[in-house]
């Protein structure tokens, strides 16, 4: 049997290894575009709708959960984590076969979309452990623990996931 200790240290590593990816991925780019076959601006308007839909989920989940229907809110917070999931897939692909897009905003909004993205990216990072652990909690039936942390995972994810969609519409003119 698996113990509590194999899945800490698994999700630190996934933890580690996720965001060292996407960092590889922004130094590591490809000399030129890989042809899929489609036009691969489709992927970043893919990842706002994926970012958009785990917000919903997210929101749903903390609503039924508010309302006490248990069933309900499991099925909102696996959706925001199969999305999620998705996204994160979609993300390190397109990253690895397509050139980074400069935000082409002067002034104000720059600085805005600059602020907006690094706080995204950070907490991007940050969130990943606190949602593997809150869903261990949950499956684990520790629930007072689960609490406990979902308060601090829910405001964080919709973070992202908010942010993720107003950068993707800031970005969206340069693609």
């Amino acid at each position: 049997m698996l113990t509590e200790v194999f899945y800490r240290r698994l999700f630190i590593g996934i933890s580690i290894l996720v965001p060292a990816i996407v960092t590889v991925l922004f130094y590591v780019n490809p000399s030129q575009q890989v042809d899929l076959g489609f036009d691969l601006k489709l992927f970043p308007k893919f990842h706002a709708l994926l970012n958009s839909m785990a917000t919903v989920f997210l929101i749903s989940g903390f609503v039924a959960i508010k309302n006490k229907n248990i069933k309900v809110h499991r099925s909102f917070m696996w959706a925001a984590f199969a999305v999620s999931t998705i996204f994160l897939v979609s993300y390190v692909t397109y990253h690895s076969i397509s050139a980074p897009t400069k935000f082409g905003g002067e002034g104000t909004i720059k600085y805005i979309y600059l602020f907006l993205l690094l706080t995204h990216i950070v907490m991007a990072a940050v969130i990943l452990p606190f949602i593997l652990f809150t869903f261990y909690r949950a499956l684990t039936g520790d629930y007072t623990k689960h609490r406990k942390i979902a308060k601090i995972t829910l405001p964080l994810w919709l973070y992202v996931t908010i942010t993720g969609v107003i950068v993707y519409f800031m970005i969206a003119p340069y693609y």
